[in-house]
């Protein structure tokens, strides 16, 4: 694997590195910041000047009016546009639309990709994954899927409720997964506004960072033609598996800006705030504190790569997703709790962003797969492995 990075990708980092620093971070304070995340009117905004800065939608096709990033060149885009806690939105790269618009690449008809993606691609409008259910329906677990799509006619009539569906409020479309009648797993698309579909609330969450937070979604009687089926009728679980391998990734480059960021401002702090005579640096434990996080930081980032650079060459890469999702998110977590401690009463306040990266991040080992059951999916594939050697 070679590290470099190509002159044009330096570019690119160091053009969205400043156009974060510049144009965003003035944005975190502001009051449209809600507590489920930057309303509609911001994140126009903001993807507004990421359009004019010619960064939008970045992992996107050339063809639809992206740069057709690779996961490599993601990679380092991605954790620059995670710095701020407003990037990944102000990019179009922010959970779920960023893998709703890879999924809807590999696998959507061109009518759908011209009805849904196109003005996706360009901003204009977002979308939801409605696959989360309350119990006993599916969560971890995705074969105790609940909801149900039975053919009547030319249509599907879906039924069930869905929750934890980030970004439902003010979504122009959803990609829902239905259990069929022979018990497989079917993907449909459809439009938010149609009859049968009811938000029934948002729920309250510690993170604030996903435009429309995260909603609890009903689904009564929703009637579905056969051209909104995505995919393959029965081939949703396979799906499902196109999105979720690089969408852990992505969330570990996301996650990764902002455990720097958090890092950069309690590094900043401790060298400058005097306690006993010389700076918080030079004291030991504080300093012991700064190195783990640089330790941590430089881990997540070689598991991000390492696994960028598989699905590069095209390899599937799960298990190495796996890995990196569990590594990554419980060392970002290391880093951003331990600048909470650094920066003392500074941490657990609103004086910095910090205090906020915590409260997002935390839920970052709970999102697409608890590092619980990556573990134990990890475990399972090295006995195999074991078995066959």
């Amino acid at each position: 694997m070679d590290f470099s990075l190509s002159p044009e990708l330096v570019e690119l980092r160091e053009r969205t590195r400043s156009f974060i620093a510049d144009e965003i971070i003035p944005f975190e304070r502001d009051p449209r910041v809600t507590s489920h995340g930057p309303n509609e009117d911001l994140r126009r905004e903001l993807v507004s000047l990421a359009k004019k800065a010619g960064l939008l939608t970045p992992h996107a096709s050339k063809e639809l009016g992206g740069l057709g990033l690779n996961h490599i060149a993601k990679a380092v885009v991605f954790e620059e546009a995670g710095y701020s806690t407003l990037g990944p939105t102000a990019l179009n790269i922010h959970a779920p639309d960023e893998g709703n618009i890879h999924l809807m690449e590999e696998v959507a008809t061109p009518a759908q990709k011209e009805r849904w993606l196109r003005p996706q691609v360009e901003g204009q409008i977002r979308s939801c994954f409605a696959m989360t259910e309350p119990s006993p329906g599916a969560g971890s677990d995705p074969s105790m899927l609940s909801t149900t799509a039975v053919k009547h006619g030319s249509d599907y009539v879906l039924n069930g409720t869905k929750w934890f569906i980030t970004g439902a409020d003010g979504a122009s479309y959803a990609i829902i997964m239905a259990r069929m009648e022979d018990g497989s797993a079917t993907m449909f698309l459809t439009d938010m506004d149609k009859p049968g579909i009811h938000l029934e609330r948002n729920m309250d969450a510690m993170d604030a960072c996903f435009t429309g937070g995260h909603g609890v979604l009903r689904f009564e009687n929703l009637r579905i033609p056969q051209e909104d089926v995505l995919g393959e009728i029965g081939k949703g679980f396979r799906y499902a598996q196109i999105r979720l391998a690089p969408a852990r990734l992505t969330h570990c480059m996301r996650w990764l800006g902002q455990a720097r960021r958090a890092h950069d401002i309690a590094l900043a702090y401790a060298a400058q705030r005097q306690a006993f005579g010389k700076p918080l640096a030079e004291h030991e434990g504080v300093g012991f504190m700064l190195a783990d996080n640089d330790m941590d930081l430089q881990t997540a980032r070689l598991h991000i790569w390492h696994t960028a650079w598989l699905l590069d060459r095209g390899e599937k890469g799960n298990y190495e997703s796996s890995r990196a999702k569990v590594v990554c998110s419980e060392a970002s977590w290391r880093v951003v709790d331990r600048a909470v401690q650094v920066l003392g009463g500074q941490g657990v306040t609103t004086e910095t962003i910090v205090m906020r990266i915590f409260m997002d991040m935390r839920a970052f080992r709970i999102y697409d797969g608890p590092s619980e059951v990556h573990r134990w999916s990890m475990a399972r594939k090295l006995v195999e492995q074991s078995h066959r050697k």
